[in-house]
């Protein structure tokens, strides 16, 4: 359950909005393994359930195929879940990305686009993500932070669905949309409640 949220315009970074739309999606069991660029979405998210804005079980798991595998359990017991991932991180989530896909199981996890080693980059690229293109999940692009926030909301609505059934990754790039602040309206928590369902 979260509070009542009003509808609002924010200058927000793509982190925090891919957080804030799952927080006002109604996410009830958080997993979170830092990586960076990603480790500001569960941070903020952690910030959201410490102000009690939300009561999601938030699970600090110590990696990111921990990560994964506790967004499958919960989600199979029929919690809405929500984990976040960059580079190393979703490469390491690999295993149980086909378990989540073959369960059929609705699971959303923005991804941020951050190069895979070596020698270690910061740099975006979608060398992370597209490996994972045969796992089963579906993928989508962000082009703003606007897009990040109504994205992982409209993934909890596609992912649900009855005949889709599948886990979505909303990919947004690292840095220059992770970490870059821009004008983002945020609906209320009643219009997303009434959207989801």
């Amino acid at each position: 359950m979260i509070q009542k949220l009003e509808r609002k315009k924010m200058v927000i970074t793509g982190d925090y909005a891919a957080a804030y739309g799952g927080m006002i999606s109604g996410a009830e069991v958080v997993a979170a393994y830092p990586i960076t660029p990603q480790t500001l979405i569960v941070e903020d998210f952690a910030t959201f359930v410490n102000d009690g804005i939300t009561d999601a079980e938030f699970i600090m798991v110590e990696s990111e195929h921990s990560a994964m595998s506790a967004c499958i359990a919960a989600q199979a017991a029929g919690a809405r879940t929500f984990t976040a991932t960059s580079s190393q991180g979703l490469a390491l989530m690999h295993e149980m990305l086909f378990i989540a896909a073959s369960l059929r199981l609705p699971i959303v996890m923005p991804v941020v686009n951050r190069t895979v080693a070596a020698p270690i980059g910061i740099w975006c690229e979608y060398n992370d993500s597209m490996p994972q293109r045969d796992t089963g999940w579906m993928q989508m692009s962000c082009e703003d932070n606007q897009e990040v926030l109504d994205m992982v909301i409209m993934s909890y609505k596609i992912a649900e669905n009855r005949d889709v059934l599948l886990p979505i990754m909303p990919c947004l790039d690292a840095f220059i949309l992770s970490h870059t602040v821009e004008p983002v309206e945020a609906p209320s928590s009643d219009e997303v409640a009434q959207y989801l369902g």
